[in-house]
């Protein structure tokens, strides 16, 4: 757990995907179009992948991915994502965590 907390507080938005998930790249696309630089670790392609996506489950991530960090915090997965973005919150939780600039 402590490398994926490391690795969310590094960057203002961290999403933590696999390589195949076509949610995890919609995610990351609606994110991206609001202008975010966004840090993408694909969990399929990295060496401890395994364990990190341990370390989500212990966070109440279930399906582990996507699951997006803004500002240092678990916000979830697409379903959070999407309706945080529906509710027209999605954009400025993003400038709070200095994600984009307006």
């Amino acid at each position: 757990m402590d490398e994926v907390e490391r690795l969310a507080a590094e960057d203002p938005v961290v999403i933590f995907t696999k390589s195949s998930c076509c949610i995890c790249h919609t995610i990351e696309t609606l994110i991206r179009g609001f202008g975010a630089n966004i840090t993408v670790y694909q969990l399929d392609q990295l060496p401890n992948g395994r364990e990190m996506e341990r370390a989500l489950k212990r966070l109440g991530r279930k399906p582990s991915v996507p699951s997006v960090f803004i500002g240092n915090e678990l916000v979830g997965g697409s379903n959070e994502i999407m309706s945080l973005n529906i509710r027209g919150k999605l954009k400025p939780m993003l400038i709070e965590a200095n994600a984009i600039w307006v």
